[in-house]
């Protein structure tokens, strides 16, 4: 492996060889099948009249993680081909280059040896009647022709066909590619791919080749799919007699017919280029091509399990052994093309692999620099482990004083990153109205309560909160961990910014939680219809008086939670003249201390799943006929 040369490769194979000998035949088929391995190859044009070697072309070499030295019959005559032979033995030693032999109708032995035209060649060279003015590099010609000769590669008369010695030598110099690092810094900036790469590969098991299997990705938006997929495709596509990629999917079928994409994938897959079916149904003729190669497509950001059929995603295409990767935000689409079993979570960035990431974006290097440590890890909390989070904010901040970081986790507490957000939202965008709902509340309100709660409340709220649930957890919108139901931070922020962008007028949002925003609302005769919900937090605020007509106006309020509230005159909420209306449509009420001994004698509690008053002043909560009425239909 080509490890201990600063000079970074700019080639995957240099080609060394004798162009009269085999320019128009061998030469160009293993040329052009290295090419449809997307191996990139180095293949000299020049007619080499000249004596000397071009230093641009010892530079090629030094470039190259492999060369592949072709011995034909002629190939001694030449003192350019022995030039390269000499810097290519010289790479092999200084900078672990490594180095295939083919023996191309002759005897490994007469180049071991210098016996025969490798022989003769070289009894010219000393008689001085040819190779003049050489003579002082024949005995480096000599040794690299010795010490290549003996490498391991192959000899073209053990093969029956030219076309099978290609294929060989295309599949060993791809699999010896897949151990080379990449040649530049991307893959340094991959933190903690390699485990994750693992799991997938285990799901794979590429070394079975007698079943076709397809694995899913999953997990939320940023979390790095497509990253860990990208990074699987690219160690095993050597692999495969044909690969393919095809990222975006969800966006390339909005901008072109599906039957479009399904053709740029199946030339891709057969090594066409003009390859035009155009109709729903494949062909005979192309079926039966595909179902002769051994394939691995990934199919990247799938929304839509429909659509895997359309474009050529149906394994029983292919030969034994294939391998489709689909990644999808919404695990539905997983299991509806492939066992659950073979589908992968992907997990969040640890605390270590977080910072490390977020450094390489923010300073450059692998960890904070002096003085940013604190605000660093403040930031990683912030993004908790969502590598597009942590990439987007250290590519912001960098080269930036510490003045603007603090700046920056200020606004991140009230106002997210727009382009964090965008991402995020894709999911939410895609959900029915009812699981919007949902969602919005469990950002809003019922984050880490019971999951049994949260379904009567909102089955009270006709949202179908059962089915609703499995749908957001399927789209790695919110977990549910110990029966409690969780969402990531960076979502429920997405989710309050949503309520914040329904309108500039407060009292026109859906769901409001911030003290200030429903003092106004509630204090200010401001409130309106579209107002469902309200969570007041009393703890570390004044105190809150109401009129006894502030929520005359919230006719469509259905969540009302005021807690934390205290007796003293920080955190108290008063009614110093009473409650006259409370909306029909609450389903959820909890009131901390409530001030009064009973409820509006109007109220009607119909719609009421919840009723909580802790610590609360109330003697009665309605008239005798009402009681009867909430006590056989309600656990209070």
């Amino acid at each position: 492996m080509a490890s201990t040369s600063s000079t970074p490769c700019k080639y995957d194979v240099f080609i060394s060889f004798r162009g009269k000998d085999i320019r128009e035949g061998f030469l160009s088929h293993l040329f052009d099948a290295l090419q449809r391995k997307q191996i990139n190859a180095f293949l000299d044009q020049n007619l080499r009249k000249g004596e000397e070697i071009s230093p641009a072309l010892l530079q090629t070499i030094e470039e190259s993680f492999v060369s592949v030295v072709i011995f034909s019959e002629n190939y001694a005559d030449s003192p350019w081909c022995l030039d390269e032979l000499v810097k290519i033995l010289e790479c092999k030693k200084t900078s672990g280059q490594l180095v295939l032999p083919v023996f191309y109708h002759v005897d490994p032995a007469d180049v071991q040896e210098l016996t025969g035209n490798f022989g003769e060649s070289f009894a010219i060279a000393k008689n001085g009647e040819e190779l003049k003015g050489c003579l002082d590099n024949v005995e480096d010609w000599r040794h690299a022709l010795m010490e290549i000769s003996i490498l391991s590669g192959w000899d073209s008369r053990h093969f029956k066909s030219e076309s099978k010695l290609v294929e060989v030598i295309v599949n060993n110099v791809s699999e010896k590619l897949s151990h080379f690092p990449s040649s530049d810094s991307y893959n340094d900036n991959l933190v903690g791919i390699d485990s994750r790469v693992k799991k997938v590969e285990s799901l794979l098991c590429i070394e079975s080749i007698n079943d076709k299997r397809v694995i899913g990705i999953w997990g939320m938006g940023g979390i790095g799919k497509t990253t860990i997929a990208d990074e699987v495709f690219s160690r095993i596509m050597d692999k495969f007699d044909g690969h393919c990629f095809v990222a975006n999917v969800r966006e390339k079928v909005r901008k072109q017919t599906p039957v479009t994409l399904r053709d740029k994938i199946i030339n891709q897959l057969l090594g066409e280029k003009n390859l035009h079916i155009s109709t729903p149904r494949l062909p005979a003729i192309i079926r039966r091509r595909l179902q002769s190669k051994k394939v691995v497509i990934v199919f990247d950001d799938v929304n839509d399990p429909n659509l895997l059929k359309l474009l050529a995603g149906d394994c029983g295409l292919y030969h034994n052994g294939s391998r489709i990767i689909v990644t999808s935000r919404d695990r539905q689409v997983l299991k509806n093309v492939c066992s659950e079993e073979f589908i992968y979570e992907v997990e969040k960035l640890i605390d270590d692999e977080a910072l490390c990431l977020f450094s390489l974006y923010a300073f450059k290097q692998n960890h904070p620099k002096k003085g940013y440590v604190n605000i660093s890890k403040k930031l990683i909390t912030y993004a908790q482990g969502i590598p597009l989070a942590l990439i987007i904010l250290g590519s912001n901040l960098c080269d930036n004083g510490i003045e603007e970081w603090e700046s920056e986790l200020e606004k991140l507490k009230e106002i997210p990153d727009m382009n964090i957000q965008a991402v995020l939202k894709i999911s939410y965008d895609r959900l029915e109205r009812h699981e919007k709902s949902v969602f919005l509340d469990i950002a809003c309100f019922l984050k880490e309560e019971p999951k049994d709660r949260v379904e009567r409340i909102l089955e009270g709220c006709c949202f179908f909160p059962r089915r609703a649930i499995s749908r957001l957890i399927d789209k790695s919108l919110i977990t549910v961990s110990d029966s409690k139901v969780g969402m990531h931070d960076l979502l429920q922020q997405m989710g309050k910014e949503i309520v914040y962008e329904e309108s500039k007028q407060l009292g026109a949002r859906s769901r409001l939680w911030k003290y200030k925003d429903i003092c106004h609302v509630l204090t200010t005769d401001r409130g309106t219809a579209n107002v469902e919900g309200i969570l007041l937090d009393m703890s570390g605020n004044g105190y809150l008086e109401l009129s006894s007509t502030a929520f005359m106006k919230l006719c469509n309020l259905r969540f009302l939670k005021f807690f934390n509230v205290t007796q003293s005159t920080q955190g108290q909420v008063l009614l110093p003249s009473g409650l006259e209306f409370l909306p029909e449509e609450l389903r959820y009420h909890h009131w901390e201390r409530y001030p009064l001994t009973f409820l509006p004698l109007n109220f009607c509690p119909k719609n009421l799943v919840e009723l909580h008053m802790p610590r609360s002043n109330l003697i009665q909560l309605w008239n005798q006929e009402k009681a009867r009425v909430i006590v056989l239909l309600y656990k209070i």
